[in-house]
């Protein structure tokens, strides 16, 4: 006897709520109901999956491993409902689309307008996070695609190429920058460099594109946002990396700086729409790319 679909999402349930009676709530179900169900489980699968007590619901080891299969299942199943009802009618219904802070506002708010008139039957829910937290969702089921920025360990995930965003070097309106065509990246590995803080790809991008080390210490400077981060440098606290789509949708227009190309041509990153491997909105992923690249 194997599972069903429905003990694998009363499980699911009841792992994300940690009581029955909160996961039959959500499963809409009577307790009694959800606690059948998670029996006949445990009976296909010859093992306990959780361990009631008193302070809730505890999970086995069995139980914890299921979880995880269950999610994927899950996912599965419904990117085949969701395939059959798009059939012939790619981008229409709801689509979950990830993006990374460091390219959401620069490059959506002309995108959108354009990606409306050609599938105005597109219902388009946006979440903007960092790209480790984008990448897990892909992977649960969470997502549909991401909009990120590579070099980033993508496996388990195949992309489309939206467009190369090369990366600008930028300075105080004062500084020696401005005497130079181009900006040679070990003028960059310098103590006054400033960077956003952990957790964003660029940051690491652009410390490997140019080969330089972060700095270090209570005098290193870290922003929690490219705005910040081009405010900083406007203000004299040090020298930056400012990617070029940012340049271009304005983000400095009002900021005494001056910007350097930087000489090589390793100072960029790769804009792509990215999915799990294997889903079913590969085609739309690709085709969501193509919509972006000729916005």
């Amino acid at each position: 006897m194997l599972p069903t679909l429905r003990q694998l999402q009363y499980l699911k349930l009841l792992a994300e709520h940690g009581s029955f009676s909160r996961a039959a709530e959500a499963a809409h179900v009577t307790q009694p109901t959800l606690s059948a169900g998670i029996q006949e489980l445990e009976k296909a699968l010859g093992a306990p999956v959780v361990d009631r007590s008193r302070s809730g619901v505890i999970l086995t080891p069995v139980g914890r491993e299921a979880v995880r299969g269950a999610a994927d299942i899950l996912t599965r199943a419904e990117d085949l409902v969701q395939a059959a009802r798009r059939a012939g009618r790619p981008l229409t219904g709801r689509f979950r689309l990830g993006v990374i802070p460091t390219v959401a506002p620069f490059l959506l708010p002309a995108a959108l307008p354009a990606l409306r008139r050609a599938f105005p039957e597109l219902k388009l829910y946006l979440r903007e996070d960092l790209t480790a937290r984008l990448i897990a969702a892909l992977k649960s089921g969470a997502l549909d695609a991401a909009l990120i920025a590579l070099p980033y360990d993508t496996t388990g995930l195949d992309h489309a190429e939206v467009g190369e965003d090369r990366l600008l070097a930028a300075a105080p309106a004062n500084h020696a920058f401005a005497q130079s065509e181009a900006v040679d990246p070990e003028e960059l590995n310098r103590p006054d460099l400033i960077l956003l803080e952990d957790g964003h790809c660029l940051r690491d991008q652009a410390l490997g594109a140019c080969r330089l080390e972060a700095p270090r210490g209570e005098d290193a400077y870290a922003a929690t946002s490219l705005h910040t981060l081009v405010q900083m440098v406007g203000s004299g606290l040090g020298v930056s990396l400012i990617p070029q789509m940012a340049v271009q949708a304005g983000l400095t227009d009002s900021v005494p700086l001056v910007l350097r190309p930087i000489a090589g041509a390793g100072a960029r990153r790769d804009i792509v729409v990215a999915w799990r491997a294997g889903s079913s909105r590969a085609a739309e992923g690709r085709l969501l790319a193509e919509a972006l690249k000729a916005a």
